[in-house]
């Protein structure tokens, strides 16, 4: 992603993983950023594959953790994500997990502690497509969705 530094020109940037697939419309959020971050919460049946929000009891989002063997929400963190020019100076900072990988879980947790990440459901179809059966159900999806119109 730090690729993209130029590209925005000093503005915010809107970032979709080349794996993940949807037909949210999120004009709504994109037109109504300001700054700080800001993720899409989606409820899949396989939290461990994701990035996975963390709930305080009022339902505030307080942590996210990246691909837990036991997950604390069926809620994952999904692509897209709205950044503001920050995004680049925290990306500076990040070190490689214990998978060897910069992870973007890290990046939305320094947003989360500076109490500049906002979340919301992301509505409409949504998967990330990084396993044979989730590509297989992503195009049976768009499949059926290009037959009805």
């Amino acid at each position: 992603m730090s690729l993209a530094e130029d590209f925005s020109d000093g503005g915010p940037v809107c970032v979709m993983l080349g794996d993940n697939c949807t037909d949210a419309n999120i004009k709504k959020e994109v037109e109504a950023f300001a700054d700080g971050g800001f993720v899409f919460l989606k409820r899949v049946p396989d939290p461990q594959r994701f990035g996975v929000a963390e709930f305080d009891k009022d339902g505030n989002v307080v942590g996210i953790e990246e691909k837990p063997e036991k997950p604390k929400s069926n809620y994952a963190i999904t692509a897209p994500y709205i950044y503001d020019y920050s995004v680049f100076e925290k990306i500076k900072k990040l070190k490689p997990s214990g998978r060897g990988e910069l992870e973007i879980t890290d990046v939305n947790n320094l947003y989360l502690k500076e109490g500049k990440l906002k979340c919301g459901k992301l509505r409409g179809f949504w998967r990330d497509a990084g396993t044979f059966r989730t590509l297989f159900e992503v195009n049976k999806y768009w499949a059926n969705k290009a037959q009805r119109t």
